[in-house]
């Protein structure tokens, strides 16, 4: 440990997660960077946004957060929790789909357990919108939305550091299924041959 190290303050298992998201392979359709991330929702976080891209259009986005309090926390039953929200524009047939929402919250839980990852205390809602447009711009057509918030409690490992890198794959292959993308091939970043997709949206989305 160097001496710029040994001066920070940030908890070594915080600094360890950080540093295992930095570091993760994901898939190549997947754009992702730092973000500032919210102040008074832990005394640690880092966050991240991320799009999934085809050419020039994003087929869907989200965040990522990481929360960590030393101390621990009573709702969390951990001292790291994750923190997402994850949205897409749908085709109006999958939209209209009752189980929808029930599909894309085990999506989520479903990217976790095939990767082994041990997770507790998991909540968030699945919300579905609808855009219709009159006037002016009553020629466009009619805009529908999926939008996933969740949070869960990782399992914590060696040291008390959760496996973050494996954490933000299971998110990134949540975001990939949203936005209609199949599976990558065995072997390759972010490979999980046994998921179910949107089906992937044709032209542009509404500007």
């Amino acid at each position: 440990m160097n001496a710029a190290q040994e001066d920070d303050p940030t908890p070594i298992p915080f600094r360890t997660a950080v540093d295992a998201l930095r570091s993760a392979r994901l898939r190549p359709e997947i754009e992702i960077d730092p973000t500032r991330p919210p102040q008074r929702l832990a005394p640690y976080s880092y966050a991240l946004e991320a799009a999934v891209v085809d050419g020039e259009e994003d087929l869907a986005d989200g965040r990522l957060v990481l929360l960590h309090d030393p101390a621990g926390h009573e709702a969390w039953h951990g001292t790291f929790r994750l923190v997402t929200l994850v949205r897409a524009e749908l085709e109006p047939e999958m939209a209209a789909d009752p189980l929808l929402p029930d599909v894309c919250w085990s999506w989520l839980t479903g990217a976790l357990q095939a990767r082994g990852l041990g997770y507790g205390e998991p909540s968030g809602t699945v919300t579905r919108a609808s855009s219709h447009y009159f006037g002016g711009i009553g020629d466009r057509p009619a805009a529908s939305q999926i939008e996933i918030r969740a949070s869960w409690t990782p399992r914590e490992g060696l040291g008390g550091v959760p496996d973050t890198a494996a954490h933000l794959a299971a998110w990134c292959e949540l975001l990939c299924q949203v936005a209609g993308l199949p599976p990558v091939p065995s072997g390759q970043p972010g490979s999980d041959g046994s998921v179910v997709t949107l089906p992937q949206r044709r032209g542009p989305r509404p500007s």
